[in-house]
C-alpha cells in the first residue's frame, strides 16, 4: 500500500480556479480523471486522514503515486477536457457505461458517393447517420423490407456493389425493385441520393409530409388513368403505414427526447433510455453500472445522472445524435454547464429536465418501470447461477477464515421509529438461496438502543437453540444457559417446551446488521452461552464494510466479489422482512389507539372487536347493538363505544356556517 503523502502537493501551489486533475500510479499510467470548481477544495479532500477516506477512495490513492492538473476558466470548459482524458486514457478508477447487450442501429453512410443502408453496430463514425438503436437486429431488417420499396436505395456491401457493376446484371433486389440499381446505371449517384435523403427524412419524423405527397401521386395518376402507378403507389403508402404502426406516438407534439431512468440499490444501479424522435419511440437501449464514487458521499440519482449524460453523449460524434430535451429524474447539480456542453455538442440549444405531468411524466414512468425489471433481471441472473453462488460461498470461507462454506447463514436486523414498536427479524440463506420458511419475527421487550436489541434478539434465538437441541429445561442449575436469561426469555422457553423444534439448526454463520458495536453485542451474547462454533460477522450499510469479533479494522471485499453480493442479498432481505413486520405493527397500534380510554375495553376486546369488525371503518359504521354482538362486549360498553367513536369523528370535522359555508374557529 503506498502512501499518498509522498506525492502530495502543498497546500499553496494549487489553484483555487477550477479545472481537470489526473492520478497516475507508479508505472505512469492515468488511474483517475475527475474535475472541480475548485481544485484546491478538491485535492485536499484526497489527502485527509486515510482511514476515514471512502475504501475505493482509499484504494484509488493508494495505488497513485503522483497527481497533475490542468487549469480552465469554466466549468464547460472542465467538463469537456475531462471527457476527453477519460476517453483518452480509460482510467480504472473511473465509472464505466457498460452495454448490457449490443444494441445495432440503422444505419447511412451518407459519406460514400453511393450511400447504403445497413445494421452497423459498435462506435460511430464520422459521415453515418444513425438511426435507432433498436432492440433487435430483425427490427430494423423488418422496417427495411418494407421501406425498401419506397425508398428502393443500396443495402448491398461494397463487393457485390462492384461485381454487379463489372458483370452489368444487378442482384435480385434489384429485380424486384427493391433496388434502384444505380450499379447498373437506372439512376445516377445524384437521383441516389435523393431517395436516400427521402429514406431519411421518413426516418427522423418527417413522415406526415411524405405519406401526403404520396397520397396526392397516387391521385394525380388515378386521374391521368395510369392505374399501374397509381396502385403501385397505394402498395407504397401502406407500407408507409405499415412501418409506422411500429413506431407508436407516444409524445404528440412531436418531441425529440431521450428519457433517461434508474433503478439503484447501495452496488449497482440500472440505466435504461428511450430515444424518442419526432413523438415515436426509435430505440431503447440500458446498462447495469457498479455505483461507485471516489469521494466520500454516497453516489445519489442526480451524480448518476451527471455521469450518464457526460459519458453518454459524449461518445455520439454526430450532432444530430444530441437531442433537444433530455428528460432525467434529477437534475444534477452543474446543469448549466451540462446544457451548455450539450447545445455545443449540437449546435442548438439543449434542455435537461425533470418532467412533472403529462404525457412525458407518463414515459418517464413507463422508463422508470423498464429499469427496474432490468435491474431485477440482472440480480435474478446472478442469484440462480450454480456458479455463482458456490463462488460465493467459496469466496466467503476463504475470506473470513471460515473452516467450511457458510451452507446455512442467518442474518438479523433491527426496525423501529425513535425507539418505538421495535420489532427484529432472522431470515435464513441455505446454499445461497432464500428459505422462507425459516423466517422468524421477534417483538423487542428490553434495550434502548440497536446494540440492546441485537444482543436480545441473538440470545433468544440461541437460547432455543440450546433448549431444543439439548432438551433440557430451564433450572437453578449453574451450568444451564438460563442463568444468563432474564425473566422473559425463560417463561418464553417455559412455552416452547414441548412444541416442534423451530431453532434447532444453528447456521454456519451469523450476520447482523451493523458495525463493530453490533458485533460485539452478539458476540458478548454467544460467549456467554457457551456457543464457540458459529462465526460471527457484521456488515455494515452505506461502505458494505464486513466487522469480524474483536477485529478493530473492517474486511473489504472487493466490489465485484460474489460474496459481497450475497451477503448484501442476505442483509436486504433481513432488512425487508423487519420492515414489513415493523409497518404492520405499527399500523394495528395506531389502529387499536382510536379505541384508548373507554371504560371497559382493554386489549383483548379491542383486538376482538377489529378481528369482527374487519377494520375501523366498519366499527365506525357499526351501531350499538351490532357491537353488542360480539364477545366479551356487553350492551353498556357498545353504547360507549359509539359515543367515543362519534366524539372523535366530530373532533376531526370542521364546523361550517351553514349559510355561508365558511368553515368556522373551532375555538
Amino acid at each position: 500500500m503506498g502512501d499518498p503523502s509522498v506525492y502530495r502537493p502543498a497546500t499553496g501551489t494549487i489553484p483555487v480556479e477550477p479545472g481537470v486533475y489526473k492520478f497516475r500510479d507508479a508505472s505512469g499510467r492515468v488511474i483517475y480523471v475527475g474535475k472541480a470548481k475548485s481544485l484546491r477544495q478538491r485535492l485536499n479532500s484526497y489527502f485527509a486522514d486515510i482511514a476515514a477516506l471512502h475504501p475505493r477512495t482509499r484504494q484509488m490513492v493508494t495505488t497513485a503515486s503522483s497527481v497533475e492538473w490542468t487549469v480552465v476558466t469554466t466549468e464547460v470548459e472542465a467538463l469537456q477536457l475531462e471527457y476527453t482524458w477519460i476517453k483518452e486514457f480509460d482510467p480504472r478508477f473511473n465509472v464505466r457505461y457498460r452495454d448490457d447487450k449490443s444494441y445495432p442501429s440503422l444505419a447511412v453512410t451518407l459519406n460514400e458517393e453511393y450511400p447504403r443502408l445497413q445494421v452497423m453496430r459498435g462506435p460511430k463514425r464520422k459521415g453515418v447517420r444513425y438511426f435507432g438503436p433498436y432492440s433487435h437486429a430483425w427490427a430494423i431488417r423488418e422496417t427495411l423490407d418494407l421501406l425498401l420499396r419506397v425508398f428502393p436505395a443500396r443495402t448491398c456491401s461494397g463487393g457485390v456493389f462492384k461485381r454487379a457493376q463489372q458483370s452489368g446484371r444487378p442482384c435480385l433486389l434489384g429485380y424486384i425493385d427493391k433496388c434502384s440499381a444505380p450499379c447498373v446505371g437506372r439512376v445516377d449517384a445524384q437521383q441516389h441520393r435523393e431517395i436516400v435523403e427521402d429514406f431519411c427524412e421518413f426516418m427522423a419524423g418527417r413522415t406526415d409530409a411524405m405519406m401526403r405527397r404520396v397520397e396526392r401521386e397516387m391521385n394525380a395518376a388515378s386521374r391521368d388513368l395510369d392505374f399501374e402507378r397509381a396502385a403501385r403507389l397505394r402498395d407504397d403508402l401502406t407500407a408507409l403505414s405499415r412501418a409506422l404502426e411500429k413506431q407508436a406516438v407516444v409524445l404528440g407534439d412531436g418531441t425529440d427526447a431521450d428519457v433517461v431512468a434508474f433503478a439503484q440499490d447501495d452496488l449497482e444501479a440500472a440505466v435504461q433510455v428511450f430515444h424518442v424522435r419526432g413523438g415515436r419511440i426509435r430505440g431503447q437501449r440500458g446498462w447495469v453500472i457498479d455505483k461507485v464514487s471516489i469521494t466520500d458521499e454516497e453516489v445519489t440519482t442526480a451524480d448518476l445522472v451527471e455521469q450518464f449524460i457526460e459519458q453518454f453523449y459524449g461518445d455520439d460524434l454526430d450532432a444530430a445524435s444530441v437531442p433537444r430535451e433530455v428528460l432525467v429524474p434529477e437534475v444534477p447539480a452543474n446543469i448549466d454547464a451540462l446544457n451548455t456542453w450539450l447545445s455545443d455538442r449540437r449546435g442548438t440549444k439543449v434542455a435537461i429536465k425533470v418532467p412533472q405531468r403529462g404525457d412525458k411524466r407518463s414515459l418517464m414512468h413507463t422508463v422508470e418501470l423498464n429499469a427496474g425489471q432490468a435491474l431485477t433481471q440482472h440480480k435474478l441472473r446472478r442469484s440462480t447461477d450454480l456458479s455463482a453462488r458456490s463462488r460465493a460461498l467459496s469466496e466467503l470461507e476463504d475470506a473470513l477464515g471460515l473452516p467450511q462454506a457458510p451452507l446455512r447463514i442467518e442474518c438479523f436486523d433491527i426496525s423501529h421509529v425513535q425507539g418505538s414498536d421495535v420489532v427484529a427479524s432472522m431470515i435464513v440463506f441455505e446454499d445461497g438461496l432464500p428459505r422462507k420458511s425459516e423466517y422468524r419475527r421477534f417483538i423487542m421487550r428490553e434495550g434502548t438502543g440497536d446494540t440492546d436489541w441485537i444482543a436480545e434478539v441473538v440470545r433468544r434465538r440461541f437460547y432455543r437453540y440450546l433448549n431444543e437441541t439439548k432438551e433440557q429445561e430451564i433450572s437453578g442449575d449453574s451450568s444451564a444457559p438460563s442463568a444468563e436469561l432474564t425473566e422473559y426469555e425463560a417463561q418464553l422457553a417455559d412455552a416452547a417446551i414441548g412444541r416442534p423444534a423451530k431453532f434447532a439448526y444453528p447456521p454456519n454463520l451469523l450476520v447482523v446488521d451493523g458495525g463493530a458495536p453490533q458485533v460485539a453485542a452478539a458476540q458478548d451474547v454467544l460467549t456467554r452461552l457457551g456457543i464457540t462454533d458459529i462465526a460471527l460477522i457484521g456488515l455494515a450499510k452505506r461502505l458494505e464494510e464486513v466487522w469480524l469479533p474483536d477485529d478493530p479494522n473492517p474486511t473489504i471485499l472487493p466490489r465485484t466479489s460474489e460474496g459481497l453480493y450475497l451477503l448484501q442479498r442476505v442483509r436486504d432481505e433481513a432488512h425487508r422482512f423487519a420492515i414489513t413486520f415493523h409497518r404492520q405493527k405499527r399500523s394495528k397500534s395506531m389502529t387499536l389507539s382510536e379505541l384508548d380510554g373507554i371504560a371497559g375495553l382493554g386489549e383483548v376486546r379491542r383486538k376482538a372487536l377489529l378481528k369482527h369488525f374487519g377494520s375501523l371503518r366498519n366499527l365506525r359504521a357499526a351501531d350499538a347493538n351490532d357491537i353488542a354482538q360480539v364477545s366479551g362486549i356487553g350492551s353498556s360498553t357498545a353504547e360507549a363505544i359509539v359515543a367515543a367513536l362519534t366524539a372523535k369523528r366530530l373532533e376531526r370535522t370542521p364546523a361550517v356556517n351553514v349559510t355561508t359555508g365558511e368553515v368556522l374557529d373551532s375555538e
